[in-house]
């Protein structure tokens, strides 16, 4: 393949991601018809069709997103070539994509962000958040920070960086009306409020000499978001099941007050999840470093 072709390849990418052959073209600085034309000869070139257009969108073939899939995947490799390169001079640049969990990611890897891109200011960051598991390779992803994650995909690399503790807890207001839990079997008499995954509450997991006790129980509130937990818990909702690292303002400061603290509870990894390289890539290896120091 000539290296003029790589113009091509950049177009046909650039429209995908776009949605648009216009929209592509204002991006380009080319026109609407030269993006058409410089796919339709890849097209040619490569003897499919790549993208199926109507007048309104455009969408791939089954050609195409294979293609597409291969052409993201050789583009991202020669910006780790050009990274690799930059990385002698200590400045690397670019855009990282990162993936977070909601509440871990708007508490403290934001600031993390904020900090590092203020001393790269040839760097970009993308960041996605959701507390979801996505396909790194798939999307695009450079890193991703995952809590209690376990690594099956062989195309990623798990880093731990953190540990997440759980911590049980009420508001006062909550516990002026029905007394302080003090045994496991006590949570039946209590309005607990469970976290949503897949569509299921999630049982709460305590250590009782040394055996693990799972508990769960009829609850009137179930939320997929541990940040909104938090704030039906700080207003007397109920009994919460919630992460130290989002609630120890909450106790320090008594508006939270931590129940049953007899009882042990398993500690979670926080994970760095990230696509094998067989060179780590200057802005991932720097945002690695910068969350293991936060």
């Amino acid at each position: 393949m000539g290296l003029n072709n790589f113009g091509e390849i950049a177009t046909f990418i650039a429209a995908v991601n776009a949605g648009s052959f216009s929209v592509a073209a204002q991006q380009l600085g080319v026109t609407r018809s030269g993006v058409g034309k410089s796919i339709a000869r890849l097209e040619e070139r490569l003897n499919v069709r790549l993208i199926n257009r109507t007048p309104r969108s455009l969408s791939l073939t089954d050609d195409g997103a294979a293609f597409f899939k291969r052409c993201v995947q050789l583009m991202d490799d020669l910006e780790e070539a050009e990274l690799a390169m930059a990385e002698r001079s200590g400045a690397p640049h670019g855009r990282l994509k990162l993936s977070l969990p909601l509440a871990l990611g708007h508490a403290h890897v934001l600031p993390v962000i904020d900090g590092f891109l203020a001393q790269w200011p040839t760097l970009s960051v993308e960041v996605g958040f959701t507390d979801q598991c996505v396909d790194l390779i798939d999307e695009g992803v450079d890193v991703a920070l995952r809590v209690g994650a376990q690594l099956q995909d062989s195309e990623l690399i798990g880093r731990t960086v953190a540990q997440q503790r759980m911590v049980l807890c009420a508001a006062p207001a909550y516990l002026a009306r029905q007394p302080a839990p003090a045994a496991i079997a006590d949570l039946k008499q209590h309005q607990c409020l469970f976290y949503l995954s897949g569509g299921k509450p999630q049982p709460w997991v305590f250590y009782d000499d040394e055996l693990e006790v799972e508990f769960s129980a009829a609850s009137r509130l179930a939320m997929n978001s541990t940040e909104a937990l938090r704030l039906s818990v700080l207003d007397g909702a109920g009994i919460g099941n919630l992460p130290s690292y989002l609630i120890e303002e909450d106790l320090r400061a008594g508006r939270l007050q931590a129940l049953l603290p007899g009882h042990k509870r398993p500690r979670m990894p926080i994970r760095v999840l990230y696509p094998t390289r067989q060179h780590l890539s200057p802005k991932v290896r720097l945002f690695i470093d910068a969350l293991i120091a936060a």
